[in-house]
């Protein structure tokens, strides 16, 4: 039983089990995990921040280090996708606010699990959400940027060596969008390597996570206006 006093040991161990079941490739005892947190009362979002992206991250380290196989990272990467996907009747349920998101991930870029997160925090704040996956080029970011007239424009980069590919993709929207209200945000695995490489990109903001990226995108839309 999830109680205020045990919660957060309890999501913790939610993690750690969650983990497990995707590492012995039993993505239905993940699943059930996830739905019965559900049933307890734990917000989407403290799935996706405290389940979710933790054992992602950790999924990602033994990657790394030659812990599992790559095979093992998609396949479990694929899992979370899934059940991500089973969430969307409450996700999608939301009110909406008028604000609308590009989030997409640059050109060579195949990590998307991360700004999908991202993608959905905004969706289950009353963003409108145009998600445009991985390795999307600049010309289609542009192209939807301009038919949704958007106000946030996000980007990940998982590898620190896609940071220029993120620079890049900036410069083109910035030269090639005639609106003014745009703001472009940054985050992901690469920047978190150094406190201002963001700044390099010439990005608006840097958002660590998603309800980070919730919060700095309210903020400047609040200035700006």
């Amino acid at each position: 039983m999830i109680t205020a006093d045990n919660y957060h040991e309890s999501l913790h161990n939610i993690q750690k089990d969650y983990l497990n079941a995707l590492l012995n490739k039993d993505r239905q005892s993940a699943e059930k995990l996830i739905t019965d947190s559900l049933n307890n009362n734990v917000p989407i979002k403290d799935i996706y921040l405290s389940v979710f992206q933790p054992a992602q991250w950790e999924i990602g380290r033994l990657w790394q280090t030659n812990k599992i196989t790559v095979a093992m990272e998609h396949y479990c990467t694929a899992a979370t996708q899934f059940i991500m996907s089973r969430l969307y009747d409450h996700i999608f349920s939301t009110e909406k606010n008028g604000l609308s998101l590009v989030a997409t991930s640059v050109s060579g870029e195949l990590h998307e699990l991360g700004i999908r997160m991202v993608s959905d925090f905004f969706e289950m704040e009353g963003w409108h959400t145009y998600y445009l996956g991985a390795n999307s080029t600049k010309e289609g970011i542009l192209d939807m940027i301009k038919e949704c007239n958007a106000d946030i424009l996000a980007i990940s980069a998982t590898m620190y060596y896609h940071i220029p590919h993120v620079q890049e993709l900036i410069t083109y929207i910035r030269q090639h969008n005639e609106s003014d209200k745009l703001k472009i945000m940054v985050g992901g695995k690469a920047f978190n390597m150094g406190k201002n490489l963001w700044k390099e990109t010439k990005a608006d903001i840097y958002a660590l996570d998603a309800q980070a990226a919730i919060e700095k995108s309210t903020e400047i839309l609040s200035v700006n206006n």
